[in-house]
């Protein structure tokens, strides 16, 4: 009580006497804090009971006050004296040591706001990079300390000033030679800080006597009365035991970066204000430019290696069994806002507090790569693709039991669709497909073990997980990734070997003038497709006013068959008896043709940057000799489809999804694999077109086996869409959703490839 009403006298005679110059009194301010340790007796004080903040705050409004005097740029008597008499190396030993209790907070106070409110470049100095430097290896040592938020405000004013000068950061890579060299004059340099001694140091380290300082501001009487005041000082913190500067000064292992240090150890603090204030300073860090400090970043601090350990650790913190749905519709998640109250939330399910810490925490590692330098992003992608994704999740998914299978599957799918940076999608791919470029061979299953597991979950017993699979395969296929298709797809496509070259012969001739596969109907004499007449298609539709621009890669193909005898060739494949979309409003084959508009362009836009030919390669430079394979991939959803009147709907759904999605590429050699029914197949050789025909003659087959075939069809669309109200259970209820599918699918191809010709024919 007494010392506060000291305090109180005191600012009222400071208040009433005249002013001093600005020096003066930045002395008179620093005498005082320094006769508090000379004089004190009782060391358990808090310091808010003494003096000590006011003078150091008015320290502060004087440094602030003398810059906004001076040129820009101009170091004032005040700093100068601040940096030769290094007085922020003694208020880092008062602080280190914590006396009197509550210093530490001060201390911390005092430089984030020396660094904040100073505009001129202070960290350039010597006597101020040197004790930021000990200081920020102070924070982050405790967690859940009083001074935590004092040490993240700190730690990130540091972060400020290196994002606004990059070149600073060198400053804060400590090596070894220093270390060393800090060893060696460890004594003197505590010793001299606690005197105030007539000697001191340049920016550049090297010791001067005051007379060759730039500086000029001639001695008052009170400095020179310093030293023996600082003798008293040194002997009052000797008797009060604060540790002295060797330890702080101990040797660090080469390109020690303690910045990073302590923020990480900050960004596991229970109090998640705290923890996100250290990520922001470690997402400004990891994007400075310099690549001393990118490749300290990665080699010299545990970075890497403490953002994977916490992402396995919560992705184990997980249940070993979760509902698919839960982890797919479970919220948006950003890693700055990972709030989450339990009693308010209405939807909660076993886990999904766990769940949302993962997700919110891989996010942050996404957006940290994303925005890191290139050589830190390279480096942490890889250890998370090393630690977390083959040394954690990788054992989850080849596992054996459904329910594990389903709901590591489901947690893939997740991240899949929420990754973004580029070199994490590289390294999730990589980890996914392997790095396999050469065309696969029948045997190769062995060759990447996850790969091949993958691609068998996709045609698993369980449905669930054939559709969970199918699902990540198919949002795979949308990441901007050039390897995910040429490891799926167009490797094994390269030598078109799936082809049979041979010269046309008068028959073929005829097959192609006429436009037609056996039994079709010209689409322009066809009165179901009359909507999608030439005329009436190209003066209604907007879509073809906003064609993806022809590119250079993408010229016309003369030789192409007509689009119409393709788009007819598949619109025409299930017989009119198999038919119902034309008997209900709004399934017409315009709806697809906006769609594949809208979609090819959006493939456009990422593979421009692949370098895809924009025509087959050559037959006669083809190796068709070679045996053909189509890969693990297209054999299972060519099984899947072969399969499709036997399957459940949603898996239908799925697979036909997966492969419209494939048929949007505008590779050549994909679009003639998957879309072209005019293509030679070679012996053996099987296409989407091939597979389908032999679907629809298996379907001719069972119709006739089936009373009230179409009436029952035409119910069973109706109830998909809601029209009919759920009644009584209809016979061969799989065939006839099957049947719905097939049809669809077809339009949805012929909607594609007439896209995909336009685009490349437009001039």
């Amino acid at each position: 009580m007494f010392s506060k009403f000291t305090s109180i006298l005191q600012h009222a005679v400071e208040a009433l006497a005249p002013s001093l110059p600005l020096q003066e009194d930045f002395v008179y301010h620093w005498k005082a804090i320094t006769h508090y340790y000379i004089e004190t007796s009782d060391d358990k004080a808090p310091v808010t009971d003494t003096n000590i903040p006011s003078h150091l705050e008015q320290m502060l409004d004087i440094l602030v006050q003398e810059e906004k005097e001076r040129e820009s740029g101009e170091t004032g008597p005040c700093m100068e004296y601040l940096l030769h008499h290094k007085i922020l190396e003694t208020l880092y030993t008062l602080g280190k040591a914590d006396c009197p209790p509550g210093m530490k907070q001060q201390v911390l106070s005092f430089y984030t706001k020396l660094l904040g409110r100073i505009q001129q470049p202070l960290l350039p100095h010597i006597n101020v990079h040197r004790p930021v430097q000990k200081l920020i290896r102070l924070c982050g040592e405790v967690l859940a300390t009083p001074t935590e938020n004092e040490e993240i405000q700190f730690l990130c004013t540091v972060c400020a000033k290196l994002k606004q000068d990059p070149y600073l950061v060198n400053f804060f890579l400590e090596n070894k030679l220093k270390g060393l060299a800090a060893k060696g004059a460890a004594n003197v340099i505590t010793e001299d800080m606690l005197k105030g001694q007539d000697c001191v140091v340049t920016d550049t380290g090297q010791p001067v006597q005051p007379e060759e300082t730039s500086s000029g501001a001639k001695q008052t009487e009170e400095e020179n009365d310093l030293p023996q005041q600082a003798d008293d000082l040194s002997s009052s913190l000797d008797e009060l035991s604060v540790p002295s500067s060797p330890e702080a000064l101990a040797v660090h292992p080469q390109g020690d970066y303690n910045l990073v240090n302590s923020l990480l150890n900050l960004t596991k603090s229970p109090d998640g204000r705290i923890a996100v204030k250290a990520c922001e300073g470690l997402m400004l860090l990891v994007s400075l430019p310099e690549p001393a400090a990118a490749k300290c970043l990665t080699q010299s601090t545990c970075l890497c290696e403490l953002l994977t350990e916490r992402l396995a650790f919560l992705y184990q913190a997980l249940p070993q069994s979760m509902d698919p749905l839960d982890i797919e519709t479970v919220e948006g998640v950003n890693w700055g806002l990972d709030s989450y109250n339990l009693k308010e939330d209405a939807t909660a399910f076993p886990g999904k507090r766990a769940l949302i810490s993962f997700l919110s925490w891989f996010d942050y590692c996404d957006q940290l790569i994303k925005e890191a330098h290139k050589t830190t992003a390279v480096a942490l992608a890889r250890s998370v693709r090393e630690r977390f994704f083959v040394g954690v999740m990788e054992p989850q998914l080849m596992q054996t039991s459904e329910m594990g299978i389903l709901t590591s599957t489901a947690l893939l799918h997740r991240i899949v669709r929420q990754v973004s940076s580029d070199a994490l999608v590289h390294e999730m791919v990589c980890f996914i497909l392997g790095e396999q470029r050469e065309p696969e061979k029948l045997t190769d299953f062995n060759r990447h073990p996850l790969r091949h597991r993958l691609i068998e979950h996709c045609d698993h017993i369980s449905d669930e997980i054939s559709i969970m699979t199918l699902r990540m395969f198919e949002h795979l296929l949308q990441k901007p990734d050039e390897h995910i298709l040429y490891n799926l797809v167009v490797r094994n496509l390269e030598e078109r070997n799936y082809t049979e070259y041979k010269p046309p012969c008068q028959e073929d001739k005829d097959v192609v003038e006429n436009g037609q596969i056996a039994g079709a109907v010209d689409l322009e004499e066809d009165p179901l497709f009359t909507d999608i007449s030439p005329d009436t298609m190209l003066s209604n539709q907007e879509w073809l006013t906003a064609s993806p621009p022809a590119s250079p890669d993408h010229p016309k193909n003369d030789g192409k068959t007509e689009v119409h005898k393709i788009v007819n060739s598949f619109l025409c494949l299930v017989p009119d008896e198999a038919k119902s979309s034309y008997q209900v409003e709004g399934t017409g084959y315009d709806t697809y043709l906006r769609d594949a508009h809208r979609q090819f362009r959006d493939y456009c836009a990422v593979c421009l940057r692949w370098d895809w030919p924009g025509l087959p390669k050559p037959l006669e430079k083809c190796n068709l000799e070679a045996p053909f394979f189509e890969g693990y991939f297209l054999k299972v959803l060519f099984d899947r489809m072969g399969r499709i009147l036997d399957q459940p709907y949603d898996v239908n759904l799925q697979v036909t999804s997966v492969l419209s999605k494939l048929s949007l590429f505008p590779h050549p050699h994909i679009h003639e694999y998957l879309l072209d029914p005019y293509v030679n197949l070679a012996s053996g050789c099987r296409s989407l077109f091939s597979v389908i025909v032999r679907v629809v003659g298996d379907l001719m087959v069972r119709i006739q086996r089936i009373p009230d075939f179409t009436p029952k069809l035409l119910l069973v669309r109706k109830r998909l869409l809601g029209l009919e109200p759920e009644g009584p259970i209809v016979d061969h209820m799989t065939l006839l959703e099957g049947v719905i599918v097939l049809e669809e699918f077809c339009k949805e191809l012929a909607a594609i490839a007439f896209v995909k010709y336009h685009a490349s024919s437009t001039p």
